[in-house]
């Protein structure tokens, strides 16, 4: 009984010894296992800052977007051009997507469905009475200014405001967060969007 308490001790060791040598920094150095040949391509679903700046850059020519086609082509144009900005950028397939847009009331504050938030941008929907559509309101361009970004692999987050200029060269400054996660084709995805308009004192 002794010898086979003994012989575990060992084995024990033995298996402890090894994973010692492959983690510590200091027993790698001491080996004598070297690199060779051209470096391997390395792969990362991690969010980078550029991906969150095209992201943002592509939600602003969006918004824009939706207005130019509303002039052009009226309610049904606009309509289908933010359903398909909504579905390229938004994350409503995985589930509700944190969005409280800059002009909503109680009890429809918070848009967690598409239909909530095709409402918002859009409006012509019974449902949603007191919408009347913010992406139709003549928006020309729109200029983003961060003061932070966060990266966490494969989730970021973004704070700042995003300055909104109109036919009339009026500007609308709103304070903006978005949060990210990557999807499994490699597409950066909104799945929290919270707007609101500076405080005045």
């Amino acid at each position: 009984m002794l010898k086979q308490i003994s012989s575990r001790k060992i084995a024990l060791g033995l298996a402890l010894t090894s994973s010692l040598a492959l983690t510590s920094p200091a027993l790698a150095d001491s080996t004598n296992t070297r690199h060779t040949g051209n470096s391997a391509p390395v792969v990362s679903g991690n969010i980078t800052e550029a991906d969150v700046l095209s992201a943002q850059i592509a939600w602003g020519n969006a918004l824009v977007k939706i207005a130019s086609d509303y002039e052009s082509g009226g309610i049904a144009k606009a309509k289908a051009t933010a359903g398909a900005v909504i579905d390229a950028a938004y994350g409503y397939q995985y589930g509700p997507v944190l969005f409280k847009p800059t002009l909503t009331t109680a009890p429809q504050t918070f848009r967690t469905t598409r239909e909530g938030a095709l409402a918002y941008f859009v409006g012509d929907n019974k449902r949603y009475p007191q919408d009347s559509g913010f992406a139709l309101k003549g928006w020309r361009s729109a200029e983003i200014r961060n003061v932070a970004i966060q990266l966490h692999g494969n989730t970021a987050l973004s704070m700042g405001n995003v300055l909104l200029t109109d036919k009339t060269g009026k500007v609308t400054t709103v304070d903006k967060t978005w949060g990210y996660v990557r999807d499994d084709k490699g597409a950066l995805r909104i799945v929290l969007h919270h707007s609101s308009l500076p405080v005045k004192p």
